[in-house]
Formats: structure tokens, sequence, C-alpha cells
């Protein structure tokens, strides 16, 4: 088994704890309001250091958002076996799963901290990661989608993101299975099946725009 170097676990160590610092302050007091000092005091650091690893604190919020792209590689798994089961919800349930352990930092990023940035990052990195998964599995199948799939990806990622919100934000009584499976139905059987109305109900029943 391959040994880390110390120099990269000491790099890690240092980076997490200004994250953490980053996230613990601004929660308490948001972003605009902090500054790389306090974050480096809060860590325990010195500002050189922070300076050794982030540019300023804008970086390092971009660098939590990519932080959080990369342990949800641990989605590709489930990708994998949602294309051979069909539509299953893993990954999305691994990504409620993971805001559950992650919370803190789900409520800086999805609440837009430091003028949208980070939540606009982390939009386009889902949104990417969908259209990828849903290209694949039409190319897998043979089908032809009847909507582009840029648009269908962009809609998916609004949804999930609003409800990933509202989840993290309050108490919701809903785990993160339970979230999914209303989710992954909402997906299957469409709106007009999730409120209980029959396809004869369906022309202009849940038009919000008129």
């Amino acid at each position: 088994m391959e040994t880390k170097p110390v120099g990269d676990r000491r790099v890690r160590r240092t980076r997490a704890a200004l994250r953490e610092a980053l996230v613990e302050l601004v929660l308490s007091r948001g972003f605009q309001a902090i500054t790389v000092e306090e974050i480096a005091e809060r860590a325990d650091i010195g500002r050189a250091t922070f300076y050794a690893h982030y540019r300023d604190k804008e970086d390092l919020l971009i660098g939590i958002v990519r932080d959080l792209a990369e342990d949800r590689e641990r989605l590709l798994p489930a990708f994998q076996q949602a294309r051979i089961e069909g539509f299953t919800g893993l990954p999305v349930k691994y990504i409620f799963e993971h805001a559950e352990q992650e919370k803190p930092v789900y409520r800086v990023v999805l609440r837009g901290e430091g003028d949208g940035r980070a939540l606009r990052e982390f939009t386009d990195l889902i949104c990417a990661h969908a259209e990828s998964a849903f290209r694949a599995r039409a190319e897998e199948l043979g089908v032809t989608p009847r909507i582009p799939l840029d648009v269908v990806a962009r809609a998916w990622t609004g949804e999930l993101i609003g409800l990933l919100t509202w989840w993290v934000e309050n108490d919701t009584g809903y785990s993160a299975a339970e979230v999914t499976a209303h989710l992954r139905d909402l997906s299957v059987y469409g709106r007009v099946w999730a409120t209980g109305l029959t396809p004869s109900d369906a022309p202009g029943a849940l038009d919000l725009t008129s």
C-alpha cells in the first residue's frame, strides 16, 4: 500500500483547519464580515501559511466546493449501478447523505455566501455530472431525448439544489432515503401523478404561469 508523504498529510490538515474555520465564521457572522486574518487565527495558523495555500478568502470558499465535488466521487459506483439497474435514485441519496454529514459546509455554499460564486460553481459541477449521466444513459439505450439534455440537466439540478437547500436548513422530518424516494418518484412519474391528479386533469391543472 502506498504511503502518503508527511508533507501531503500536513497540507491536508492545514487546509482542513482553514476550511473548518471559514465555515464556522461564515455561519456566525457572514462571509463579507470576516477577514483572512480572522480565518487564520481561528485555524491557529500563520497568515503567511494561509497565503501559501489560498489567494484570498474567496479562493478558500471555492476550494471548499471543489473538495465537496472530489469527496462525492464516491458517487461514481452508484452511477454505474444505476445504469445497470435503471433509475434507482442512489446517486441522489449519496448527495443527501453527504450533505447530512457535512451540513455546515453545505449551508455556507447553498446560502450563496461569497456573492454566490461558490453556489454557481457547485451548481455547474452538479449540472455537468447530471448531463453526462443522462447522455450516457440515452446512448446506452439508443433513445433520442425529447428535450435537449442540457435543459433537462439544468432543470433537474435546480430542483435538486432547491430541495437540498430546504432540507439542510430545516428540520424537515425527512431522512435522506425518504427525500430521495420522493424526488425519484417525482422524476419518474411527474408532477401530475405526484399531486394526485389523473391525466384527464392535467391540461392547465398545474399551470402556474397564468
